[in-house]
């Protein structure tokens, strides 16, 4: 994220809302979830390849529950911040649906944008996309194998349905 936060986003919002994920809240924190870009309508967060995420596959896969979290996190924050005040308001996930499209070995990036924020309903659509790991790449057998990802593709998509509280 920018030192400056995008235009009509509170400065003091941005901020919370990136320190919160990347330093507060436990789940998120230990992942090592990082928020890229936030303006209104429009989050983008990243969750970095670590072994202790992976399937016990060779190669190693992450775990399809971390492109899930993704989703619905990055979801409900593009819906926070279509609030009017999004440090005083409320969202909770009601419907989640998660398409798994490929392997996922590295760094997984998602991209959430609001498609409504209703009075008190929202909807927002994820795509987490993924590239394999240098250390597939480098290594020509680990990359025959391989059935994920052969550049950056996308690796689930998803659609959240959230409930707003608005003060």
């Amino acid at each position: 994220m920018s030192e400056d936060a995008p235009e009509g986003f509170p400065d003091d919002a941005a901020s919370f809302v990136q320190q919160y994920i990347e330093q507060e809240h436990g789940y998120l924190s230990w992942l090592g979830t990082r928020v890229n870009e936030l303006e209104p309508g429009r989050v983008v967060m990243t969750v970095p390849y670590d072994e202790k995420l992976t399937n016990t596959t060779d190669p190693p896969t992450v775990h399809g529950g971390i492109a899930a979290t993704l989703i619905d996190t990055a979801g409900g924050i593009a819906q926070r911040t279509m609030l009017e005040d999004p440090m005083a308001g409320g969202v909770a996930t009601v419907n989640l649906n998660v398409n798994y499209l490929r392997r996922a070995a590295g760094d997984l990036r998602a991209s959430a944008e609001v498609v409504r924020a209703g009075g008190t309903i929202g909807v927002s659509t994820v795509t987490v996309v993924s590239r394999p790991p240098e250390r597939v790449r480098e290594n020509d057998e680990a990359f025959e194998r391989w059935q994920g990802t052969t550049d950056e593709e996308a690796v689930a998509t998803g659609q959240g349905a959230y409930r707003l509280f608005r003060d």
